[in-house]
C-alpha cells in the first residue's frame, strides 16, 4: 500500500507527543506495517514536506527510492509485503550512503544480519513501552555517523511485561487505534462526542499503564489483544 499521495491527510491523529525531535535535512522514506505506524511516524516530522516515501511494502519503498537521492529510511521489520531488514539492505545498495533505523515488532535481530554493517540501527519494539524514546535515540545516532541498539537489544533480556484486563469499550478503543484512527474518527465510530473518545483513550492509557496512543498499540500487541 502506498500512501505517499495522501501524506497532508494521515496528519491530525492527535498523538500526545513528538516522536521525534531531530533535525533530518534530506528526504525521508517511510516503510510500516499498517496504517498506524504511517500516521504515527508521518506526525513525529515537524516539517512533512521531508517525508518522500510513505508506504506499507518493500517493492513500492525501493521504487521511489529508485527515483531519487533519500537521507533517511525508517521501516520496521514486518511489512505487509516484504522484510524490513532485507529492504534495509536492498535500500543500501542502491543508496549506499543512505542511513537506515529498522523497528524491530519482533525484538530481534535475524542471525543471518545480526553483524551486517549496513544494519546501522536496530530499536527493539519493547523499548518503546518502557517510555525510554529509543527511536529518537536511534535516529540521533545514524545522523551523527554512529550505530544503535536499543536497550534490550544490548542486553539481550526484554523488560518484564504486565498483561492487565480490559474492559469491552477498552478492547474496542485499542482496536480503533491500532486501525489508526483518530479520536474524532474514533468518536463517529462509536457514535459519542469527540470529548467522550478523547475520555475513553485515556482510560485505556491508564489501564495499560502507558504514556500515549504509541505505547498502548504497542503493548496491547505484545499482550496479544490487538494486531495491526
Amino acid at each position: 500500500m502506498d500512501l505517499t499521495p495522501y501524506l497532508p491527510n494521515l496528519r491530525g491523529s492527535n498523538l500526545d507527543e513528538v516522536l521525534l525531535s531531530v533535525a533530518v535535512n534530506g528526504k525521508v522514506a517511510l516503510a510500516m506495517k499498517g496504517r498506524f505506524f504511517l500516521r504515527c511516524l508521518c506526525d513525529s516530522f515537524s516539517d512533512t514536506t521531508l517525508i518522500g516515501c510513505a508506504v506499507t511494502d518493500a517493492e513500492s519503498c525501493l521504487s521511489y527510492l529508485r527515483l531519487e537521492p533519500y537521507e533517511l529510511l525508517i521501516c520496521t521489520d514486518f511489512l505487509e509485503n516484504g522484510n524490513g531488514f532485507e529492504l534495509a539492505r536492498l535500500a543500501r545498495r542502491l543508496q549506499p550512503q543512505l542511513k537506515v533505523v529498522v523497528l524491530a515488532l519482533g525484538d530481534a535481530i535475524p542471525v543471518e544480519y545480526a553483524d551486517a554493517d549496513w544494519l546501522e540501527a536496530v530499536v527493539a519494539e519493547a523499548d518503546f513501552i518502557e517510555d525510554q524514546k529509543p527511536l529518537e535515540a536511534a535516529v540521533i545516532a545514524v545522523m551523527g555517523q554512529h550505530s544503535y541498539r536499543s536497550p534490550s537489544l544490548r542486553s539481550g533480556q526484554l523488560p518484564y511485561l504486565s498483561c492487565p484486563r480490559l474492559t469491552p469499550r477498552e478492547y474496542q478503543v485499542l482496536d480503533l487505534l491500532a486501525s489508526g484512527l483518530s479520536d474524532r474518527d474514533i468518536a463517529e465510530k462509536l457514535v459519542v462526542s469527540e470529548e467522550t473518545a478523547r475520555t475513553y483513550t485515556k482510560r485505556l492509557l491508564k489501564t495499560l499503564e502507558v504514556n500515549n496512543r504509541v505505547q498502548a498499540v504497542l503493548k496491547g500487541m505484545r499482550c496479544g489483544m490487538v494486531q495491526i
